[in-house]
């Protein structure tokens, strides 16, 4: 008879310790330290709101509305259908997620674990970090370039232990944008068993001939994996739908793990609406194009008042600071007039700010907030 197991010293549960040292992902704020709702230009929502018609199939009345007290379709058929339609994709290589987070943190999940190692670039989306920890892989941060990715120092990065890579193109937080041919070069360069994740929540917002060439990429290898959400362009943030393709056996993975019904009734009937409105689409990327170069303008203004607007292709701008006027006090001045920004000292850029695009008024105001503030700190 075999000796009873020494008692444990533990008083309560005991978490894995790649799970204790994540730090949680901190989203936008909406209010004011006191409480006070704010203009939210935090969070790099659409400012036009949602196309009319996601927002009547929300209410009922759209294709696959469905019955709230039923299940939604566990393989959100149509919505796949739809997608594959609009983008020369077969539906079998889609799989869809709760927001492209989920799918991020399956992808990591699937094909790294302990002993492993995440790769992304510095200044890359939070959540990768997030997604490396939470499997037990190690997260493995490489430079940057000006801020953004860097080829040839991505690859020095990669190791036998490399399982993923992740690259958010356009990037978030800073908006910068690796073209075709050097995406093409990382892919190439990069070992077959190692699975690139690019992560195109922005896309939509890129002209036509700015295209990455990632989901051709997805289509044609065994190891790539694009990841696109209906929470920016599409106005969807509050229903959480995003999707993924790439090789069926990629696919096939990550359907192995996600939620059952990760995609609930509302969602998938309001996602499967908007794909049906892409003047909605159209009217919010040139919006966004416009107000983006017109804020950039007045921001480059204040160039001798060390404000920095980053080159961005997404709908925010990161701004760095390195005159009198500094990027928390930019911050705070700019909730003190109503608007509420992305500060990003958890993200180790404390001499920066991010701010999404909104109103055209809405611009006007902030632009001309931050010349006061800068001339006052001279």
């Amino acid at each position: 008879m075999s000796e009873p197991s020494a008692p444990s010293a533990a008083t309560r549960p005991v978490p894995k310790p790649w799970i204790a040292a994540i730090h949680p992902y901190v989203p936008g704020k909406s209010t004011g330290a006191d409480g006070k709702v704010l203009i939210k230009l935090s969070a790099n929502e659409n400012p036009l709101g949602t196309s009319p018609l996601a927002c009547a199939a929300r209410l009922g009345g759209g294709e696959g509305a469905g019955d709230p007290a039923r299940y939604p379709d566990p393989e959100s058929h149509a919505l796949r259908g739809a997608l594959g339609a609009l983008h020369g994709i077969d539906p079998a290589r889609i799989v869809m997620g709760t927001g492209s987070d989920e799918l991020l943190h399956l992808a990591a999940q699937a094909f790294a674990g302990p002993g492993d190692e995440v790769l992304y670039q510095r200044y890359g989306f939070s959540v990768y970090e997030i997604a490396a920890r939470r499997c037990g892989a190690a997260p493995i941060e490489a430079p940057d370039r000006d801020y953004a990715a860097d080829v040839d120092v991505l690859l020095g990065c990669v190791t036998p232990r490399t399982r993923v890579v992740f690259l958010a193109n356009p990037n978030n937080p800073t908006g910068s944008y690796l073209p075709r041919a050097d995406l093409a070069r990382l892919h190439a360069a990069l070992p077959a068993d190692v699975l690139l994740v690019v992560d195109q929540a922005y896309a939509e917002y890129l002209e036509a001939e700015a295209d990455d060439g990632a989901l051709a990429l997805a289509a044609s290898a065994e190891n790539v994996l694009v990841t696109r959400t209906f929470s920016k362009i599409y106005g969807l943030a509050g229903e959480r739908v995003g999707w993924a393709t790439g090789a069926p056996h990629l696919i096939d993975m990550l359907n192995r793990i996600r939620g059952p019904f990760n995609v609930t009734v509302t969602a998938q009937a309001s996602a499967l609406a908007a794909l049906g409105d892409l003047a909605f689409v159209d009217a919010s990327r040139t919006h966004n194009r416009a107000e983006r170069a017109r804020f950039v303008a007045a921001l480059e203004a204040l160039g001798n008042h060390g404000l920095r607007p980053l080159p961005s292709e997404a709908n925010f701008v990161l701004i760095e600071f390195s005159g009198a006027l500094t990027a928390e006090a930019a911050y705070k001045g700019l909730m003190d007039e109503g608007f509420i920004t992305r500060w990003l000292p958890g993200q180790g850029l404390p001499q920066c700010l991010r701010i999404t695009i909104g109103s055209a008024a809405e611009m006007d105001r902030v632009a001309a907030v931050l010349r006061a503030l800068a001339q006052a700190a001279r």
